[in-house]
């Protein structure tokens, strides 16, 4: 019997079971693939919004305000990268200037602070490749960007050492109540949990109809993406938006907090749930429809491409709490963008309903800080010689495109909820996310994850399931 049952490890289900790790309580963390932040939070735009887009009154604008003011704090507790670089929402025709306005207004009424609408000259000022049809922005310097993947890892690994535990490859079948119990079966075997948080993505729905009238539809909406290498560093300062529509802010061009210049999204409706393969169609849009924001974009450096899929509720809003017939059940449904920006906030607010409902009390031991995977690079050439001396292995680069130790990623497959696969070193490490898309480096991150799990090289996947890369020996032996 645990007392919570959260199903689903993305950067909204391990930010909940962090702040519910700060009271005495049973946590169990169940997701269907191989490491946390592997659906919808690996892959999207890494913006902390400011809050300025959604309506006034609705969940997403209070969540989305509550999140971005939480998230400085929360980043230095649990030492995840976040830089507070501002946004630009561009307009590129004169008669729709006024939009900006509305959304200056409908901002300072969501609690947005420091909007300022920019002229065409003083948006060149601050960025010198704005295109050539811009007319003026919307600034709003409480956006911020940040490390989608070191953020939900953080929540996770903070979780689990204050006790939380973590069930990877694990796919829930059903959900039922009986006698103020629920039951959660998965394939291998049954659950029980005095409460049930959802918060299973694109699969929220599915969840949420099993246990309540009150049924929900999630359109998976998937976006394409484009990555370009460092070398563009410095080609935007701020996040550009473009003015909304009905189907999101349009295609962004902003920076990362590691350097690189992403561009997109799409937005296409989709029928499958699973369907995050890039199609040359959405890569072409994107670039096409960035020139509208930047010019000169340079593509050239473009090192790679993605998809994602948002959980488009047909309320176009969060869903958050109980149904009125499925007590002790919490929704998490329908979190889109701004989901990564709101998700300390919904963590907070996801376990305070539970700590009241379930009367939990207070850890006196709760552990709030946080330290991430030691970064060599970061040290003085005195303290880097003194740590190789120490630990050899942080003297053996594996990945030259981001500089990557053996030492680092043998701390990311011994961390608490540490990497199994090829693409959870990467996540933890930036292995394989440079210039070459660990096109060198995969050889040697197999073997150190072979060694530290003891597993057989052909056990070893890119990212669980039945992604082997090595599907038998050619000779006996080593």
């Amino acid at each position: 019997m645990y007392d919570i049952i959260i199903i689903g490890a993305g950067v909204i289900g391990c930010a909940v079971a962090r702040e519910l790790s700060k009271y005495n309580a049973r946590i169990l963390v169940v997701e269907k693939n191989e490491d946390v932040c592997a659906g919808t939070s690996k892959a999207n735009s890494a913006i902390v919004h400011s809050g300025y887009d959604a309506e006034n009154g609705t969940l997403k604008a209070r969540f989305n305000v509550e999140g971005n003011r939480m998230m400085e704090n929360v980043c230095k507790e649990l030492d995840v990268p976040f830089k507070r670089i501002g946004s630009l929402t561009v307009c590129t025709e004169k008669e729709l200037l006024p939009e900006l306005e509305k959304l200056k207004e409908r901002g300072e009424r969501n609690g947005v602070e420091g909007l300022r609408v920019l002229s065409r000259e003083e948006v060149l000022a601050i960025e010198p490749h704005i295109g050539d049809e811009v007319v003026g922005a919307l600034l709003a310097p409480t956006a911020g960007i940040v490390c989608p993947f070191k953020l939900t890892i953080a929540f996770a690994e903070n979780a689990a050492v204050n006790g939380a535990e973590f069930l990877f490859d694990t796919q829930v079948s059903k959900i039922y109540a009986d006698s103020g119990v629920w039951h959660v079966v998965t394939d291998e075997k049954e659950y029980e949990a005095k409460a049930v948080v959802n918060a299973a993505g694109v699969y929220s729905d599915m969840f949420n109809n099993m246990v309540s009238e009150r049924k929900l539809h999630i359109t998976p909406r998937r976006g394409d993406y484009i990555l370009l290498d460092r070398s563009a560093e410095g080609f935007v300062r701020h996040t550009i938006f473009q003015l909304p529509t009905k189907l999101g802010k349009g295609v962004l061009v902003t920076p990362t907090v590691h350097g690189n210049t992403i561009v997109g999204p799409t937005a296409v409706d989709v029928d499958d749930k699973e369907s995050t393969a890039t199609t040359a169609e959405g890569i072409d849009s994107v670039i096409a429809k960035s020139a509208l924001s930047v010019k000169g974009l340079p593509v050239r450096q473009v090192i790679t491409s993605f998809a994602g899929l948002r959980a488009h509720e047909d309320g176009h809003e969060f869903v958050l709490g109980e149904p009125e017939d499925a007590e002790n059940f919490y929704n998490c449904a329908g979190i889109e963008s701004p989901g990564l920006s709101a998700a300390p906030a919904i963590g907070v607010y996801i376990a305070g309903l539970i700590r009241e409902k379930l009367h939990l009390s207070e850890k006196e031991s709760f552990i709030a800080e946080r330290k991430d995977i030691l970064n060599p690079a970061k040290l003085s050439l005195e303290e880097r010689n003194e740590l190789i001396r120490r630990e050899p292995a942080y003297g053996t680069i594996i990945c030259r495109c981001e500089s990557v130790t053996e030492g680092e990623i043998i701390d990311a497959i011994r961390r608490p909820v540490g990497a199994r696969s090829l693409d959870g070193v990467k996540r933890r490490t930036r292995a394989g996310m440079g210039r070459c898309q660990a096109g060198f480096c995969s050889p040697k991150v197999m073997e150190i994850l072979r060694r530290e799990l003891n597993m057989d090289l052909t056990e070893v996947t890119k990212s669980g399931g039945g992604s082997y890369i090595v599907n038998a020996r050619t000779k006996d032996g080593e």
